[in-house]
């Protein structure tokens, strides 16, 4: 078939003529996503945003008529809209949607709607109508290619989106990258999105929105400490109570993009999808390549975007719920040393401390002594544990301890029994291993017997123990992860398979909770937590940058799925000291663990402890299920955040200086988020006799302030003077 310049090649007839609003099912709520599939193009997302209140097909037609485009000079003539999959031949000079092809045929494809369903009922031509869930099915016969688009709004009011491309052809279709994108406004203008390294994850970077591409690509074979996480665009100056603000994030724990563009016409837009190595999905006759979920949050702040994600987070039936067990996990205790008197003894002060799970760190299993050796070889080392590893769960279960254990799953060390009888097991291309990092490989989980041995290995073990948490780590990157011999590139199904593996091991033992653990925070994604229960944020405990990490991992993650520990008077990552108050009241806003030799810690800091766990426990239903508030202030040496209760009847909040300011007193820090019609009694939090942080006076010595909602959020409190790296809680409750 050929086409000349002035005539298109003919199209399928599109069956599918249909405009929707998208909106929460629940209560509504106030974003909606007004989906056009006229003409039969693919789904256009002609707004996305605060509700315009669209009720009827007069006023979406009148809303796509507003924002119609106007030809430009040296332009397409009919320019239209952009479509969630954007694509080359409709004029589109910016990064496509789809790019693939057969040795060369069929790069650019022109899709025509061919069916649409709204919440599984079909929609008929020319029909307006009101949903959550959108599935539009389209065609190019030409290309030999289907594809299907799903579009929902979910709890709070998150948009997401994915697509599925089939090859209808008999040749193979090579698919190159297939990514979405959403439409933002013109007066979005400023980039927001994060950098990182170990032991530093996700430090906040800023920078205009200017035309061309903010590209932001994860090779790392997991999602890394690098991660863009979410990449917000939105009103220059947005802060976490002010400006219009749109967010993206690629639900996928493998290679990734996340990119924003705008195009010399204008348009502007905020997408992601999977990363694809060379060869990586190759399609033979009717197979399909899914991508991961996409999603988008819209809000008035940052804290609305993250309320956003939080919210539908909280919605699924998995959703872990606020009574999570306080967790001491023996890591930095005893590193790889691994005696049952020492870690007994460990045992018995954290049960009398309050902790209520106990986890065993890396150590326990075939020759690994040091990170030398040994992974892989899942069976419990006979040298360290004669008697296995029973005579420390038992006790452990005795005290009342749930037991968990660790394991990396995904790893291989050169020198373990399985790597010497399976070499081919490991991940590797070129004819060559790849480089080494901390002495290990990937173990590929993509050869199904190699999946069968990891799998019924950690099965056998958690049959035999009463292991009910898992710790699941992945300490490097997945450099040159082919699949031997040839050396396919691998790392999608490697994902895949990891994904799979986490199901079926909880599958197979119901109640199993599992943590996502990578070098510490590089494997922190929506797509993980679909399988996981909580993420580690970092391997550095150290509360001043714990402050940093902990406020903006809860961007994309509620405290309750965020790993949260109270470290060692000195930090093993950074060398820095700090007091037991400033360690304990950065860490009660996560799921609070510790990460501390709990034998040589004096009587008067495990008091103080064991206090803090009590208040913990008593306060996390509203800890791990409040609302987030983070408080802007233009002096960046105090951070003020919250938890505030759904119902608005009270309220945590912590004023954390994490650095000295120019002036002596930063003056009153207002608190949002609070009934403005309500009375609140300001308690500061009292750990013993003493009140948390440095020299009170006044109402917080004496503890007697009674404040309007109102007034708490025009006006504020003054914190008391806190020197550098301490911090103050206050409760709020309503009288």
């Amino acid at each position: 078939m050929s086409e000349t310049p002035n005539q298109a090649a003919p199209h399928p007839q599109a069956t599918a003529d249909a405009r929707v609003v998208l909106r929460d099912p629940g209560s509504g709520g106030d974003v909606a996503v007004l989906v056009d599939l006229s003409g039969g193009h693919l789904p256009v997302i002609v707004h996305w945003g605060a509700d315009p209140g669209v009720t009827d097909a007069d006023g979406f037609a009148a809303l796509v008529a507003a924002g119609a485009a106007t030809g430009v000079p040296s332009g397409v003539d009919d320019a239209g809209w952009l479509a969630v999959l954007p694509e080359h031949r409709t004029g589109w000079t910016g990064r496509p949607g789809l790019s693939g092809s057969r040795a060369g045929r069929g790069w650019s494809p022109a899709f025509v709607t061919t069916a649409a369903t709204l919440d599984d009922a079909r929609l008929e031509p020319g029909s307006f109508a009101t949903g959550s869930r959108l599935a539009v099915e389209a065609a190019d016969p030409e290309a030999e290619l289907a594809l299907r688009v799903e579009l929902e709004v979910g709890a709070g009011g998150v948009l997401r989106a994915r697509a599925e491309v089939t090859n209808t052809g008999a040749d193979v279709y090579q698919l190159d990258d297939l990514v979405l994108a959403f439409p933002v406004p013109s007066w979005a203008r400023e980039i927001l999105d994060f950098a990182g390294r170990w032991a530093k994850e996700r430090t906040p970077q800023r920078r205009e929105l200017v035309v061309g591409t903010h590209l932001r690509e994860g090779r790392r074979g997991r999602t890394g400490a690098d991660a863009a996480t979410v990449l917000h665009v939105g009103v220059p100056g947005f802060g976490f109570e002010h400006g219009e603000v749109w967010g993206v994030h690629t639900g996928w724990s493998g290679n990734h993009t996340h990119y924003a563009e705008r195009v010399a016409t204008g348009e502007q837009l905020i997408g992601g999808g999977e990363l694809l190595l060379p060869g990586e999905v190759r399609l033979a006759e009717g197979e399909s390549y899914r991508s991961p979920w996409v999603y988008g949050s819209y809000g008035v702040g940052l804290d609305a975007v993250a309320r956003r994600f939080h919210r539908w987070l909280r919605d699924r039936p998995q959703h872990v719920d606020t009574r999570r067990p306080v967790t001491l996990n023996v890591w930095e205790a005893v590193y790889f040393d691994h005696r049952l008197d020492r870690l007994v003894a460990l045992a018995e002060q954290a049960a009398a401390l309050g902790v209520e799970r106990y986890v065993l760190d890396d150590g326990w299993f075939g020759s690994r002594r040091d990170d030398h050796s040994g992974l892989g070889d899942w069976q419990v080392s006979a040298d360290v544990w004669p008697d296995g590893l029973s005579p420390l769960t038992d006790k452990v279960t005795e005290l009342g301890m749930q037991f968990g254990l660790w394991f990396e799953p995904e790893m291989i060390n050169p020198d373990s029994d399985v790597a010497r009888a399976h070499p081919e097991w490991v991940m590797a291309t070129g004819g060559r291993w790849p480089v080494e990092a901390r002495h290990q490989q990937v173990i590929n989980l993509g050869i199904p017997e190699c999946y069968a041995y990891v799998r019924d290995a950690m099965d056998t073990l958690l049959t035999e123990y009463p292991i009910s948490y898992i710790k699941w780590d992945h300490n490097r990157d997945l450099i040159d992860a082919g699949t031997q011999p040839g050396g396919e590139p691998g790392v999608h199904a490697q994902t895949l398979a990891a994904y799979r593996l986490m199901a079926e091991l909880k599958e197979r033992h119901p109640g199993l909770e599992i943590e996502s653990c990578s070098s510490g925070g590089a494997r922190v994604d929506l797509g993980v937590l679909e399988h996981t229960d909580r993420v580690w944020t970092s391997d550095c405990i150290d509360p001043l940058d714990r402050q940093q990490m902990n406020r903006w991992t809860t961007q994309l993650i509620p405290p309750e799925l965020m790993g949260s520990h109270i470290a060692s008077g000195r930090s093993h990552t950074t060398g820095r000291r700090h007091d037991l108050a400033f360690r304990a009241a950065t860490a009660v806003f996560g799921h609070l663990g510790i990460e501390w030799d709990l034998t040589e810690a004096t009587d008067e800091e495990r008091t103080e402890l064991a206090a803090w766990i009590a208040f913990y426990k008593e306060n996390r239903d509203l800890l791990l299920g409040g609302d987030l508030v983070r408080v802007d202030h233009p002096d960046e040496t105090l951070w003020t955040s919250g938890v505030v209760a759904r119902d608005r009847s009270r309220a945590v909040f912590t004023f954390a200086a994490v650095g000295r300011s120019e002036v002596s007193s930063i003056g009153t820090v207002r608190l949002p988020g609070l009934d403005p019609e309500r009375a609140y009694r300001a308690l500061p939090v009292r750990i013993g006799e003493r009140v948390v942080g440095l020299r009170p006076t006044g109402w917080w010595q004496s503890g007697e302030l009674v404040v309007t909602g109102a007034t708490l959020a025009a006006q504020g409190l003054r914190p008391p003077g806190l020197a550098p790296e301490q911090a103050v809680l206050i409760k709020l409750e309503a009288v």
